[in-house]
């Protein structure tokens, strides 16, 4: 409800709402019109007495004035009116607003403190589940102050999913925030991420890629990290102990060490890729481990991964998946061989 002074000059505070509005748009609309139509209408006129409510609001707002000399209503332009309602309306609406922000940063310091804190009603972990770790991550991103490392894994992140981190990570890196990214080496065949990474690079944003695979991580501020529940699909795991979150950070910053930089188009560096790949995929392949294992340590596709067992057949000269595997180890034995009598 908003309070303005009366139209009529009385000094008392009035206040217009819902309520009234919707009195206006029925009966107090159709009595103005009616006696603006007859050019007034006297005191005593039988209509206006049937409507007591309609009459004495059109007199609140200032839509009706009585003429001293002859006692009648006379109805009065809304234009002159209008401000005197509306404008106080808009006045609260803008303070508001603006309220509501500064609530909104009292949260967002409060949050702050919250999961920095390693001792709160959820212990050091709090369990996110669903949309919830969504929510979560805007937050807790959107209040990064210093640093923010991630590691996604596999094939990277999807073109939805991209589009909406791009700006809140852009947001992040334009206050000053840095920022590290870890993808795995197929992700460089992605053009979602490639779009992606040439944004954030432009922004200061550092993105490198690796050929090994790894858990999704994301760090913030080096003092809350997320990670996904192992074994449970659309759940993820907030952890704001410190001897934990060193542990993290500490385990990226030997990934990052080894990984290379995605921006970097060089001929020598892409093809030091392409064999580490295929170095991999030769190691898991003795190994023995499963296509679906391999394909997500190789962070492609199981068709992709097909592609490259394929190519290693035709390298070997190998009819089958055991003879290749057995040339293959034969060269891996060979190898060890010259590097130990040397």
């Amino acid at each position: 409800m908003i309070h303005i002074t009366k139209a009529g000059g009385i000094g008392l505070a009035q206040s217009f709402g819902p309520e009234q509005r919707k009195l206006f748009e029925t009966t107090a609309g159709r009595l103005f019109e009616d006696i603006a139509a007859r050019g007034g209408a006297p005191a005593d006129d039988p209509e206006l007495a049937l409507h007591p409510e309609a009459v004495q609001l059109l007199l609140e707002v200032g839509l009706l004035r009585v003429d001293g000399p002859t006692g009648r209503y006379l109805a009065v332009d809304p234009q002159s009116v209008q401000g005197t309602v509306v404008g106080p309306m808009g006045q609260q609406g803008a303070q508001l607003i603006a309220e509501s922000s500064l609530w909104s940063q009292v949260f967002a310091t409060l949050g702050q403190a919250y999961r920095r804190s390693p001792s709160t009603d959820d212990g050091p972990i709090t369990e996110l589940r669903g949309e919830r770790i969504d929510r979560y991550l805007q937050e807790v991103v959107g209040s990064a102050q210093n640093e923010l490392l991630t590691a996604q894994p596999q094939v990277g992140r999807s073109p939805a999913v991209l589009k909406a981190a791009v700006n809140r990570d852009i947001a992040a890196l334009q206050r000053g925030v840095t920022m590290r990214t870890l993808y795995q080496h197929a992700a460089r065949r992605m053009r979602a991420t490639r779009q992606y990474v040439a944004r954030v690079s432009d922004e200061g944003g550092e993105v490198r890629t690796l050929d090994e695979f790894f858990d999704r991580l994301i760090v913030v501020d080096r003092e809350v990290a997320i990670i996904p529940a192992p074994g449970e699909f659309g759940v993820a795991i907030a952890i704001r102990n410190p001897a934990v979150v060193a542990y993290l950070v500490d385990m990226f910053e030997r990934f990052w060490d080894r990984a290379r930089p995605f921006t970097n188009t060089e001929s020598t560096t892409l093809s030091s890729i392409v064999a580490e790949q295929r170095a991999m995929t030769v190691r898991m392949l003795i190994e023995g481990h499963a296509d679906a294992t391999c394909a997500k340590r190789l962070g492609v596709s199981p068709r992709t991964y097909a592609a490259y067992v394929s190519a290693l057949k035709d390298e070997f000269e190998a009819q089958t998946r055991f003879q290749l595997g057995y040339r293959m180890g034969q060269q891996a034995a060979k190898e060890t061989r010259k590097r130990t009598a040397g």
